[in-house]
């Protein structure tokens, strides 16, 4: 997912030129990892740019800071604001945005009381993450990497430092030819992928793991179970394993960068017949709908740009 320069990112409470949007060398943030941030997309509807479940990704974002005692001087409605701003002055349409929060330079400490918190978003236009993904599906491997575990670090939370578990397992997968890569625990359970959430479907049943598996709670993987439910397809939570995945007769991915990506092979072994199921592909087209504002009954996912904010 590269990205195109845009004219304005939000610093610190400021629109400011993309160029200027400049951090110091010694922020906290850089050298321990000490930051959270979220990851999100707009998409064109008829009614122009639309954020999609901005609420909900806000909620875990400042969720996340809580986790890593990060004190966000900001309110959820002002950094809502502030989103939508940058979608509009940057004239986006489909585009991908990332708000951050970290410990900026005070101290080169471990402790961190003395940090001050800088909190920035930014947003440029974006396509796939998996390039072809979403038409073809995806090939992945299971990473000799595992995921950490969650009374280590909590998965729950978005923290910057934390992926770069996710960075080794994705360097290893692509080395070796693939596209992705599945991280087990500690236990041998299946995680979740280095940026996704998993979903195996068998017999009809829609199935994903849980916190306990030290997933991130994903925004997307919770949108997909609510899609499900409403289109009458079971769905179950529970531990995966690679059996599971290896077995099964469609899988699929999802998250905010990948949406709802279909895998098509797992080293080597083709699921199911290898294309995109059918059940991926009528939970895809469901989420895509809703997510371009097709779909009355989500409009509640649904930020509008176009619509003026209420200042606080």
């Amino acid at each position: 997912m590269g990205f195109t320069p845009t004219e304005k990112i939000w610093f610190n409470g400021t629109l400011v030129p993309w160029h200027d949007a400049k951090v110091h060398v010694l922020a906290h943030g850089l050298h321990y990892g000490t930051g959270v941030f979220e990851g999100m997309r707009s998409y064109l509807t008829a009614e122009g740019a639309a954020v999609f479940r901005l609420d909900a990704h806000l909620e875990r974002f400042f969720q996340s800071a809580a986790v890593y005692e990060i004190a966000i001087p900001y309110t959820a409605q002002q950094l809502t604001d502030a989103t939508l701003d940058v979608v509009r002055v940057n004239k986006l349409e489909n585009a991908y945005l990332r708000p951050i929060a970290f410990f900026d330079a005070s101290t080169l400490s471990v402790w961190t009381k003395e940090c001050p918190v800088s909190v920035a978003i930014a947003g440029f236009p974006s396509g796939a993450y998996l390039a072809g993904g979403l038409e073809t599906g995806v090939r992945v491997t299971v990473s000799p990497v595992r995921k950490f575990p969650s009374n280590a670090m909590p998965a729950t939370g978005k923290a910057c430092g934390q992926y770069i578990n996710s960075v080794r397992a994705v360097q290893d997968a692509q080395r070796r030819g693939f596209d992705e890569a599945i991280l087990l625990n500690q236990r041998g359970e299946v995680s979740e992928g280095s940026g996704e959430n998993i979903f195996v479907v068998k017999n009809g049943t829609v199935m994903t793991n849980d916190a306990d598996a030290d997933i991130l709670m994903g925004v997307t993987r919770a949108t997909i179970l609510e899609i499900a439910r409403d289109l009458s397809i079971p769905a179950r939570v529970q531990n995966l394993t690679v059996k599971d995945v290896m077995s099964a007769d469609e899988v699929f991915f999802s998250g905010t960068a990948v949406e709802v990506t279909p895998v098509r092979e797992l080293d080597g072994k083709i699921i199911g017949d290898g294309k995109p199921g059918a059940i991926t592909r009528k939970i895809q087209q469901t989420f895509f709908e809703a997510a371009r504002g097709q779909r009355p009954e989500y409009r509640r996912w649904l930020a509008f740009a176009t619509q003026p904010v209420a200042r606080t």
